[in-house]
């Protein structure tokens, strides 16, 4: 780890604070939700709006805001490569402050999960690439509009033009890929996007204004729109299919493109060794499989406690291309069900 730069240490330390807040967020407004349940009755997937007036829930908010924040400026320092493979911390830490405070059993292939997970993420911690040195954003442009990058840019267009307006109408309630695609190829331009702009201010802080150059502010637009139409179909997506199916494959979808997108546009490879990209291949899809098996065996978790043992991986691959949106959603319906016995049974603490 020796050649550990400092802005790789300040992106590192960011991301981890990123996973921290983001991951107690979940937590702390899921508390939240239960206190207002309990006072008004109404719960909030049922159209229920008293946790606005709940001070937990807003706390939650906060944190998940301020963990937002730290990811954002952790582009600032440190290449894609590093940072957005360490979003996976989030879910570990949401999954043990679960076990903890919500009393939602971690399953032992989840602590499983949850130890590839970090294992993965010290793998790239310690061979990831350094951060190059930028004076301005327009050397960004200049990156952004290389013709490798472009040609990249032009694919995702295409590819997402034809999920929304081809396979969305015909197929998007019965395939999860359809949804979960869009949002993680528009989720690569916009940490592309969300890097550039994030560099920008900060070369604007250090006393390099970069306000003044329109491609710092064609960088915010091309930002707003991804996110947009990121959680646009991001939303669907959970609306659509199980949450334990969505999560998994949207993070493995997004992970990869963006780190894709940050390898032929910020070119984070180039000068590395081949042992070393090899290296951070390994631990990436170490953490990948961890993220999987976390996922998974919350399934898991829910379908023993109804009662019913589904093999986890079956499922899985069994709702990838499932007939219709409606099973899904009775699975939801099921697992609601459960949650909300769990929590009259838990509402006495309150």
């Amino acid at each position: 780890m020796g050649g550990f730069s400092k802005n790789n240490l300040k992106g590192f330390v960011l991301a981890l604070l990123s996973s921290g807040f983001i991951g107690a967020s979940f937590i702390i407004k899921k508390k939240g939700l239960r206190r207002a349940a309990a006072v008004s009755g109404v719960r909030a997937g049922v159209g229920g709006y008293s946790y606005l007036l709940e001070p937990l829930w807003w706390l939650g908010m906060i944190t998940m805001i301020v963990g937002e924040v730290a990811n954002f400026v952790a582009y600032a320092f440190a290449p894609a490569v590093l940072v957005t493979p360490l979003g996976a911390l989030s879910i570990i830490v949401s999954a043990s402050l679960a076990h903890f405070i919500l009393k939602e059993r971690l399953h032992k292939l989840g602590i499983l999960g949850c130890v590839m997970c970090i294992s993965g993420s010290v793998i790239i911690v310690i061979h990831a690439p350094q951060e190059r040195a930028i004076s301005s954003v327009q050397e960004i442009w200049n990156m952004a509009t290389q013709t490798s990058f472009l040609l990249y840019v032009a694919s995702v267009i295409v590819v997402v033009f034809v999920l929304i307006f081809h396979l969305a109408p015909q197929c998007g309630h019965a395939n999860v890929l359809v949804f979960t695609g869009i949002c993680s190829l528009m989720g690569s331009l916009s940490v592309m996007s969300v890097k550039a702009l994030g560099t920008s201010l900060k070369l604007t802080f250090e006393g390099k204004n970069q306000l003044i150059y329109p491609e710092t502010w064609f960088f915010m637009v091309v930002v707003a729109i991804c996110v947009i139409t990121q959680m646009n179909y991001l939303n669907k997506a959970l609306d659509t299919f199980n949450t334990a199916v969505v999560s998994p494959i949207y993070y493995v979808m997004f992970t990869s493109l963006t780190i894709l997108a940050s390898v032929i546009m910020f070119k984070d490879w180039d000068g590395q060794s081949g042992g070393s990209i090899i290296s951070e291949i390994c631990g990436f899809i170490v953490v990948l499989s961890g993220t999987i098996l976390l996922n998974v065996t919350k399934d898991y978790e829910n379908s023993s406690f109804r009662g019913v043992y589904h093999p986890p991986l079956s499922s899985l691959s069994a709702r990838l291309c499932s007939g219709n949106g409606d099973s899904l959603k009775h699975d939801e319906e099921e697992n609601s069900v459960s949650s909300d016995e769990n929590c009259l049974r838990r509402q006495e603490l309150y």
